[in-house]
C-alpha cells in the first residue's frame, strides 16, 4: 500500500463517518487529501497522520475522540493491520503485510512509468536553463545548470507537466564581432585583438572555418568579418550542442536572441508596453516603470544613444514564450544575477501577467572543482576557463551529473575530483549505482538457477512480512511522492537523497533476508516473492537515476 493509497483509505473512512452522522463536518471542511508520512521512530507503525488534530475543532470534538472514531473505521479495512492513537491525537497505522507487499507488484507492473504522476498535468512549462554566447566552449559555470535544468525538466515531465527545455543563444551584440575578429587574427597569424577571445580553441575554429569555406579569409574586410562571424557561430554552436548531448543534456528549443530583433518582436513589445502605460521617456532614454511592481529602480529599454538594452530583449523574449502558450516560464540564473529576480517579476507584471502564476526564477550558487587541494581554474583548450568537456572526461558524466544534482541550486558547492570518482561506499553516486548493480547480479544469479520473480497468482505478497522487507517496501512506495515533491519545488536533489536512503535500506534488507536458496534447498514461494521485491528495487533505482540523467549499470 502506497502513501497515496493509504491517504485515500483514511479519507474514505472520514467521509464514511460524516455520511453516517458520527462526525459533524460540512462538505466544505472535508479535505481533498490526507497527509500520511512515515513515522520518525520505529515502533510507531508504518505510517502516521495528524488529520484528527487538523479537523477536530471544525468537527466540534477533541482530537483524540475523532482519532478514536477514525481508528475504529480504519481497522475494518482489510489493508490495515492495526491503528494506534498517540499523544494528543496522532494516528499510527500499521499496514497489513499483504497490502504492503503489493507495492512490489505495482512497481513491476508500472515498470519505467513507476513514480510518474499527473500532479502537474495541464501545465505547460518552459525551462530556460542555459544562456550562453556562441563564442567559445561551455564551461564550469554552465555545467551545474546543464545538470540541474535538465533534471528539473525530467521531474516536471514525470509529474505530468508539458515541458520544453530551452537554450537562449546570446548571438546579438558586439561580442560576435570580437569573436569574428579573433578567428580572423588567428587565421592570419596576428595577435588576439583587444576584447578578443584567446585559447587554442580559437586556432581550431580558424582552421575549421577555413576548411569549411576556402578563401574566406581573403575576402574584403567588411565582407570577411560578416562571413567569418556566421561560419564561426555555426561551428561553435554545433560544438556546444555536441558538448551537451554527450553530457546527457538535451534541449527542445535553441532560441536565438538575434531572431527577436529580426522578427520585429522587440518593437512590438515596446508598443505594447506603451499601450499599457508602463513606459516613459527621461534624459533621452526610454524607461519601463518597474518600480510600480516592486522593483528597486526603473529599467532602461532604449538608451539615450538609441541602443536597445538587454532588458528590452528579455521582455520581448518573455512575451514570445507566453505567446507560444507556456503557462509558466522557469529561469535558472547564476549567482551574479540575483538582482534579476525583482526586475523579471516586475517586467511580467508590467505586461499584464501575475508573476506568481507565470514566472519562476531559481538562483544558483557557484561551484568549485578541486584537484589535490587546489581549485581547478584553467583549461588546456580554452586558456582561461574549465570546459564542460574536460570536466566530463576527467570525472565522468555520471559522477559529475550526480554530484551536481544532489545539492540544492542555492547551495555553494565544492567538489573534490578524487572524492567523487572514488569507487567506495562513501561516494554517493558509486553507492547508488552499486546497489543497482548488486540487485541486477542477484537477478542474473536467480535466472541461472531457473528462478524468476513471482508474478500474478504465484506472488504471495503476504510472505514479505519481515521488518526489513517492510522497510524496503515503504521506501519503494514513497518514490512517487518524492518525485511529485521534487517537481513541485523544483528540487531534483530530493530524488538523489531518496536514492541514497533507498540503497541503504536495500543493503539492510539484503543482509537480513536471504533471497536465493542455498545448497540443496528447493526454491519456494518466499524466494519468488523476495525476488519480486529485488526486481522492484532495481526498477525504482533505475527510474530515479534516469530522472537525474545518470546511468544504471548492471555490472560494476
Amino acid at each position: 500500500m502506497t502513501p497515496e493509497q493509504l491517504s485515500s483509505t483514511v479519507l474514505d473512512a472520514l467521509q464514511g463517518l460524516v455520511a453516517d452522522g458520527a462526525v459533524a463536518l460540512a462538505d466544505a471542511d472535508l479535505p481533498t487529501s490526507v497527509t500520511v508520512e512515515r513515522p520518525r521512530q520505529k515502533g510507531h507503525g508504518d505510517y502516521a497522520t495528524n488529520v484528527a488534530l487538523q479537523l477536530a475543532k471544525k468537527a466540534g470534538t477533541n482530537p483524540r475522540a475523532l482519532a478514536g472514531l477514525l481508528s475504529e473505521r480504519l481497522e475494518q479495512d482489510p489493508g490495515v493491520a492495526g491503528v494506534e492513537i498517540a499523544g494528543p491525537g496522532f494516528l499510527n497505522i500499521t499496514v497489513e503485510a499483504g497490502a504492503q507487499g503489493r507495492v512490489a507488484a505495482d512497481v513491476l507492473a508500472a515498470g519505467a512509468a513507476y513514480g510518474r504522476s499527473q500532479t502537474l498535468a495541464g501545465q505547460k512549462i518552459d525551462v530556460e536553463f542555459i544562456s550562453a554566447n556562441p563564442t567559445g566552449p561551455l564551461h564550469l559555470g554552465h555545467t551545474r545548470w546543464a545538470v540541474l535544468g535538465d533534471a528539473i525538466g525530467r521531474v516536471l515531465a514525470a509529474a505530468g507537466a508539458d515541458v520544453t527545455r530551452e537554450f537562449y543563444i546570446n548571438d546579438r551584440g558586439v561580442q560576435m564581432n570580437h569573436f569574428a575578429d579573433s578567428i580572423i587574427a588567428a587565421a592570419l597569424g596576428e595577435p588576439t585583438p583587444e576584447n578578443g577571445y584567446a585559447g587554442a580553441y580559437v586556432q581550431d575554429l580558424a582552421r575549421a572555418v577555413g576548411a569549411s569555406r576556402p578563401g574566406i579569409f581573403e575576402l574584403p574586410a567588411d565582407e570577411r568579418r560578416a562571413a567569418v562571424r556566421a561560419e564561426g557561430y555555426a561551428l561553435q554552436l554545433a560544438q556546444q550542442q555536441e558538448q551537451l548531448a554527450s553530457f546527457q543534456t538535451h534541449f527542445d528549443v535553441w532560441f536565438s536572441e538575434l531572431s527577436l530583433h529580426e522578427s520585429g518582436s522587440v518593437p512590438e513589445t515596446l508598443a505594447r508596453l506603451k499601450d499599457l502605460g508602463h513606459v516613459y521617456e527621461s534624459e533621452g532614454a526610454l524607461w519601463m516603470r518597474t518600480t510600480d511592481f516592486g522593483d528597486d529602480k526603473d529599467r532602461v529599454l532604449i538608451k539615450s544613444d538609441g541602443e536597445l538594452t538587454y532588458f528590452a530583449s528579455d521582455t520581448a523574449y518573455y512575451l514570445d514564450k507566453r505567446a507560444r502558450g507556456f503557462d509558466r516560464c522557469l529561469y535558472l540564473l547564476g549567482a551574479d544575477h540575483h538582482g534579476y529576480v525583482g526586475r523579471l517579476k516586475a517586467m511580467a507584471a508590467c505586461v499584464g501577467d501575475d508573476p506568481a502564476q507565470t514566472l519562476d526564477v531559481l538562483i544558483g550558487q557557484m561551484v568549485k572543482i578541486m584537484r589535490d587541494g587546489a581549485e581547478v581554474r584553467l583549461s588546456k583548450r580554452a586558456g582561461t576557463i574549465v570546459t564542460l568537456n574536460e570536466l566530463a572526461d576527467e570525472i565522468g558524466v555520471d559522477a559529475l551529473r550526480y554530484s551536481l544534482a544532489r545539492y540544492p541550486a542555492d547551495s555553494p558547492l565544492t567538489l573534490d575530483i578524487a572524492e567523487i570518482t572514488r569507487a567506495s561506499s562513501d561516494n554517493p553516486v558509486y553507492y547508488v549505482q552499486y546497489a543497482h548493480a548488486r540487485v541486477s547480479s542477484i537477478l542474473r544469479n536467480a535466472a541461472d538457477l531457473g528462478i524468476a520473480p513471482a508474478t500474478g497468482e504465484a506472488f504471495d505478497a503476504g510472505l514479505l512480512a519481515h521488518a526489513k522487507e517492510g522497510e524496503l517496501l515503504r521506501a519503494l512506495a514513497a518514490f512517487p511522492g518524492v518525485v511529485a515533491t521534487a517537481a513541485e519545488l523544483r528540487e531534483p536533489h530530493r530524488v538523489a537523497r531518496y536514492l541514497e536512503d533507498t540503497a541503504a535500506t536495500y543493503h539492510r534488507f539484503n543482509d537480513a533476508c536471504r533471497v536465493l536458496p542455498q545448497g540443496d534447498e528447493e526454491p519456494g514461494p518466499l524466494h519468488g516473492a523476495r525476488l519480486a521485491l529485488v526486481a522492484a528495487t532495481r526498477q525504482v533505482l533505475a527510474n530515479g537515476l534516469d530522472l537525474l540523467g545518470v546511468s544504471a549499470p548492471e555490472r560494476m
